[in-house]
């Protein structure tokens, strides 16, 4: 039986990894023609091109990118075994895929890499933002962040802290709407609808005091699968809506927005730290891994974890 060409593997993810057989042979210290060759060749024994190339540009097919999860498996575990080898000695290096929900990443996550940038030199970051559900394995990432209630699934979840989904409206929505007591008085009203849920429109509320649970069906004045996107017309008092409290924290400290029925909760969801289920990792993953876990280890927006929201009962 053949054995698989694991440089070759290791070899074409790190060409994806870099998006150039040049910047690839640089990083691992292979001549230009050496990388193209073990490429060729990976590609010759599956009998399928990996790579789109002219003399300008360079992408991954479909089957490449079918197949760069299964490489940079592969080129992962390869660094993680020698790593441990060496007894982790080697300062952390080299490129990290992490995707990351859009509003929350570019307001919670971007403003913490300039401090890992800076203590650890030789690591680059890609960041893709996004609120659909990425595959770790398929698309090649190291890490995620998720804000779900999260099935179970194949990879490994580390859960970080509570996020609480709070219902939300302005001043001037209250004041001519009226303050609802029960959620059946906003049955009927016009409200902002995310839509990237299992059940778009539905809200799940139970009454702290009594347990009861009421299904609240929203009528859609907006529709959106990013809630950032409504947060203009919530402060212009056009509807109300079902929101994340980090998204929503400071417009209502500032009074801008409102807490409605605040003696009644949605389930909270959790941030959730993601990635594919093998342990052995590189050393600049697992310190990005350690670095998100004491930074996300409490809600970091506007309060101390189980504290009470403005605008709670």
């Amino acid at each position: 039986m053949r054995l698989p060409d694991l440089e070759a593997w290791a070899i074409f993810a790190k060409v994806a990894e870099r998006g150039s057989f040049a910047r690839a042979a640089e990083d691992i210290q292979l001549s230009k023609p050496t990388v193209s060759k073990a490429v060729s060749r990976l590609e010759q024994a599956l009998g399928v091109a990996l790579f789109n190339r002219n003399s300008r540009q360079m992408s991954l097919t479909e089957t490449g990118r079918g197949l760069l999860g299964h490489a940079s498996r592969i080129l992962a575990e390869a660094e993680a075994a020698e790593t441990q080898a060496r007894g982790g000695t080697l300062a952390p290096s080299g490129l990290i895929r992490v995707a990351a929900p859009m509003t929350f990443g570019v307001r919670h996550l971007s403003p913490l890499l300039p401090d890992f940038l800076r203590q650890y030199p030789e690591i680059d970051i890609t960041m893709d933002y996004s609120d659909a559900l990425v595959d770790l394995v398929a698309g090649g990432y190291d890490v995620a962040l998720r804000i779900a209630s999260l099935a179970d699934s194949a990879l490994r979840a580390r859960r970080l802290c509570n996020v609480r989904l709070v219902l939300v409206a302005s001043p001037g929505y209250v004041a001519q709407a009226g303050h609802p007591d029960d959620p059946r008085a906003l049955e009927g009203h016009r409200s902002f609808v995310y839509t990237n849920t299992t059940a778009p429109g539905m809200i799940r509320l139970h009454e702290r005091a009594s347990g009861r649970e009421y299904v609240l069906s929203q009528t859609a004045r907006l529709r959106s699968d990013n809630a950032e996107a409504f947060l203009p017309a919530l402060e212009a008092g056009l509807g109300f809506g079902l929101f994340p409290e980090f998204m929503v924290w400071e417009g209502l400290k500032s009074g801008r927005i409102t807490r409605l029925l605040p003696q009644w909760e949605a389930a909270p969801v959790a941030l959730y730290l993601v990635t594919p289920a093998s342990t052995l990792r590189p050393i600049r993953v697992t310190t990005f891994i350690d670095y998100l876990t004491r930074a996300f280890g409490h809600a970091p927006w506007g309060h101390e974890e189980g504290a009470p929201m403005p605008g709670a009962a």
